[in-house]
């Protein structure tokens, strides 16, 4: 058997393919090593959005999704579509941790959540479905926590969430609003508590502003200029915050962004920052299981998957290196292991920290050229036989709506991976080039007449760069590990349904 060692494996975050638009800064920016790779080498087009990822029609791909189907060379059915069908099938009212939340029907319970059609973290027809459960099964207080979104829906669209939740309220007097937050608060996945702590807080009916409802929390933040995601926190009039013996439900079925607030609320040993409230739930669930280190129940249990990309190089003696950034490390092994905290053997993984900003924009950059210094330094030494990589700039400056800034980030990846093509091949190995979903070609929402900062279900690129080839049409990211391992000359492994796209020609 002929290995051709090292691979590089480089997932451009957020980076579709999208023929025209003055608003696509992958277009709009200056790319001539990419440019150059899509003409002289392998090229075609994959999907990475609805059902070709598991998802339901018309959602868009996501990093979670998109690592995960890379990961696992096949479709693998997502939460979102699980929790959906178990509202279509009415068995999500007879969950068993359902059950177990209205055991004691004097309770309050509390829902914390994304509050918005989405579907990237969360959706707002799961926090229905759990109110109406929550009605029929008798509880005398529910109380909605709604983190507003603004990132995965346009920056100023929660007023018509808002105002059917309130409509709802109406309906039904035993439902009420504890407190209003964006998501930058809430959902926070870089370790910067301080963030937390303020949503943490409001959970308690302890924040800086107050307002007479939902709504009305909205409209006075608007007037501050702050736009959904950046929403500060609101109590809402009467205070109904956290106290001993309430149920608390967590509605993210996305399980990066909601960890830190979950350890802040269940672990005893939490040291991110003096908790100011400590209260001792009287149950604590969430929609589906956050992760080994929580020990709390799931209404959906994890689903594994076995004989992913990671696993299979560990079966075949195989180096492997997964490096990303923080803001996107858990993509590249957790979830690109298929749910698995550990790394297998001999798989090493790198962290290189996020720049501290407050949103990145102001730093398009990010860490990519400390990332590719690392891949570089792996190439040279001939450490690893595959490297996986993320490179954030494309999702994370794309989430921002600064068209100048994507730009930016965009030359900024087209520079980095020329350095690691050039590198990869001076010691004979190969390069393929993808992206989990789409983002930074598409700028502006014409349709809302304001930034579009979310992601989209456009295609992502599919560039193979080594030996004379063709790219095989229809392919999805479901197709990406069994192509590098045929690259390799392996044969996939049975359980990787998804194809190869890389034909060899001769010369």
């Amino acid at each position: 058997m002929s290995l051709i060692k090292p691979i590089v494996l480089l997932i451009l975050d957020g980076f579709g393919h999208r023929a025209d638009g003055d608003d696509n800064a992958i277009l709009l920016a200056h790319t001539p090593h990419i440019d150059n790779y899509r003409q002289h080498y392998a090229y075609g087009t994959i999907d990475a959005s609805e059902r070709m990822v598991g998802l339901p029609i018309g959602q868009f791909g996501n990093s979670e999704v998109g690592h995960l189907n890379i990961g696992a060379g096949r479709i693998v059915p997502q939460d979102i579509t699980r929790i959906d069908m178990a509202i279509e099938d009415h068995t999500l009212e007879h969950n068993s941790v359902l059950q177990q939340a209205w055991k004691n029907p004097n309770r309050t319970v509390h829902l914390l959540g994304l509050f918005s059609d989405g579907g990237v973290h969360s959706h707002i027809e799961h926090f229905f479905a759990v109110m109406e459960a929550a009605v029929a099964a008798g509880m005398q207080k529910i109380v909605i926590h709604p983190f507003l979104d603004g990132r995965d829906t346009p920056p100023q669209s929660a007023h018509p969430y808002l105002q059917r939740l309130e409509h709802y309220m109406q309906q039904h007097p035993q439902v009420l609003c504890g407190s209003v937050v964006g998501r930058f608060f809430a959902m926070d996945r870089d370790n910067r508590w301080d963030r937390i702590e303020a949503a943490y807080n409001a959970l308690f009916g302890d924040a800086p502003y107050q307002a007479a409802s939902p709504t009305a929390a909205l409209e006075a933040a608007y007037a501050r200029g702050e736009q959904d995601e950046f929403i500060k926190p609101t109590v809402i009039s009467p205070k109904v915050g956290l106290t001993d013996g309430d149920a608390i439900l967590f509605l993210n079925f996305r399980a990066d962004r909601a960890r830190e607030l979950t350890q802040a609320l269940t672990f005893s040993n939490f040291s991110g920052f003096e908790r100011k409230y400590r209260i001792q739930p009287g149950y604590f669930a969430s929609i589906t299981a956050y992760g080994t280190q929580f020990t709390h129940p799931a209404m959906f249990e994890r689903q594994m998957v076995t004989n992913g990309l990671g696993e299979f190089l560990e079966t075949q003696g195989l180096r492997q290196l997964r490096i990303a950034e923080t803001e996107k490390y858990p993509h590249v092994t957790y979830f690109f292991s298929g749910g698995r905290e550990e790394p297998y053997i001999g798989e090493e993984r790198i962290m290189i920290p996020s720049p501290k900003v407050t949103t990145y924009d102001l730093q398009p950059e990010m860490s990519a050229i400390g990332i590719t210094e690392q891949i570089i330094d792996s190439l040279q030494h001939h450490r690893h036989d595959v490297i996986i990589c993320n490179f954030a700039n494309g999702d994370m400056v794309g989430h921002t709506g600064s068209l100048d800034a994507a730009i930016r980030a965009v030359e900024t990846l087209d520079s980095c991976v020329a350095r690691v093509v050039d590198t990869a091949l001076a010691v004979g190995g190969e390069v393929i080039i993808t992206a989990d979903h789409g983002n930074c070609e598409h700028m502006y929402d014409e349709h809302n007449q304001q930034p579009h900062t979310q992601h989209t279900i456009e295609p992502v690129p599919f560039i193979y760069i080594g030996r004379k080839a063709i790219i095989h049409t229809g392919g999805a990211l479901k197709d990406v590990a069994p192509s590098l391992l045929t690259a390799l000359g392996l044969t996939p492994p049975a359980e990787m349904t998804g194809q190869n796209l890389i034909e060899f020609v001769d010369k």
